[in-house]
């Protein structure tokens, strides 16, 4: 077992030191322990190295902000420790680096398999919400709903030992990590991508998983060149947990058959050789047509430099979030589309995207503005995109106590009461 730095994760070790690596990685909230029930049977053929996400399980609390900078600290972690290449199973949020190192980094990894996973996990909205609710009343909220959303209601019933150790599981984690791993979910979105996928995969998913369930895998499996899809009964999204034997039985048939090991005496480590053979798993049930992505639309350069619109458009959707933006777009006609395309361009491509303030500054600016203009209606939903930028309902106080001074009693009162309603609106977890 190690401890490690900033640049790499904390992890473990179990099984013969001789063996082929086998990588297992957790879900968010959860650490390496939901892994528990697989290590006896896995460990018997392979080496297997489980790690824990920043701030999870006692980890560092240096928190990542994408899937991109997970992967690359797994692959130093890696690197350190002379394992070139593995086979690797995540789970959710592990899935996501999963894919992602076989798009990114193919030579590295031999086999993979993806759990309760997706090419995008819900909306950006709904994962900036989570960090919201974080930032504004800890993972207590989050931690008492983790048992319905992990697993279904008749294993939660019957194994309250279990539902009680995925909440402190949950309760435990750093805040701050766990917030960061959300921003870094709510910007993950391969699907574009999955064709180049060339590593022989399965796609594995509990029938009753209402987080990421049977449609997300069989979007997998469709994208994914040759991938296998295996649907376990009775299980929810923390399906190795539900049905540990049924997982652990897929896992050993899909690697097993993924690579033939060789001893390779310059990394002490069993060599994995680059064709390994597809699994033999049953085929997967026919797949519907899947969503196709429109091709992204080039603007025009302005004056030798790129559009700011594209950027604009960007930077509007993760400050303002999706839903706000697309009833923005739909509802414009051939009166108001210019205006549209204005405020993107200029607003939020040339001003929210410069570098000289970070977000939260900006919208400390801008939540000053609007109360000093009296625009209600914009400070409502400027005051929503503060608290998805980071600032806490006592940040956004000061800025309107500030205000009051500045801008005058009334504006500020007024003010409070759209900030009141907002605040509660956004910060009361849902039950």
């Amino acid at each position: 077992m190690s401890e490690t730095n900033v640049e790499t994760l904390q992890y473990r070790f179990d099984g013969p030191v001789d063996a082929p690596v086998l990588i297992l990685g957790p879900s968010l909230g959860t650490t390496w322990h939901m892994w528990d029930r697989q290590i006896p049977e896995l460990s018997k053929n392979w080496r297997i190295f489980r790690f824990d996400l920043p701030g999870h399980g006692g980890a560092p609390a240096y928190p990542a902000g994408s899937v991109t900078e997970l992967a690359g600290r797994l692959l130093a972690t890696l690197d350190g420790l002379g394992v070139q290449r593995f086979g690797y199973a995540g789970c959710a949020f592990s899935g996501a680096i999963g894919i992602e190192l076989a798009l990114r980094h193919p030579g590295r990894i031999a086999s993979l398999a993806v759990i309760a996973a997706s090419p995008r996990f819900g909306s950006a909205d709904e994962f900036r919400q989570r960090g919201v609710i974080v930032r504004s009343n800890g993972l207590d909220p989050i931690a008492r709903s983790s048992p319905e959303r992990w697993f279904t209601t008749g294993f939660a019933a019957a194994q309250p030992a279990i539902t009680e150790w995925a909440v402190q599981m949950v309760r435990t984690t750093d805040p701050g990590s766990y917030i960061a791993a959300c921003e870094a979910l709510a910007a993950f979105d391969v699907r574009a991508e999955l064709g180049r996928i060339g590593v022989p995969t399965l796609v594995l998913v509990g029938s009753d998983d209402q987080v990421t369930g049977p449609a997300e895998a069989r979007t997998l499996v469709a994208g994914i060149p040759d991938a296998r899809l295996a649907v376990v009964p009775g299980a929810s999204h923390l399906v190795p947990v539900e049905q540990p034997a049924a997982v652990t039985d897929l896992l050993v048939r899909h690697f097993s058959t993924a690579w033939q090991p060789a001893y390779d005496s310059a990394t002490g480590q069993m060599a994995i050789p680059a064709a390994p053979v597809k699994p033999a798993l049953a085929a997967p049930p026919p797949v519907g047509p899947v969503a196709e992505i429109a091709p992204a639309v080039v603007q025009p350069a302005v004056l030798g430099r790129p559009d700011p619109y594209d950027a604009g458009i960007k930077v509007r959707r993760e400050v303002l979030g999706d839903a706000h933006v697309d009833r923005a777009l739909a509802s414009a006609d051939e009166f108001s589309g210019d205006f549209q395309e204005f405020i993107t361009r200029y607003a939020w491509g040339e001003i929210w995207d410069r570098p000289g303030l970070d977000r939260r500054s900006r919208s400390c600016v801008t939540l000053t503005a609007l109360v000093a203009g009296g625009h209600l209606d914009e400070l409502a939903f400027h005051t929503r995109a503060a608290l998805r930028n980071g600032l806490t309902p006592d940040e956004i106080k000061e800025v309107l106590l500030q205000a009051a001074v500045y801008c005058g009693v009334p504006a500020a009162n007024s003010a409070f009461k759209v900030a009141q309603q907002v605040i509660r609106e956004e910060t009361t977890p849902q039950e």
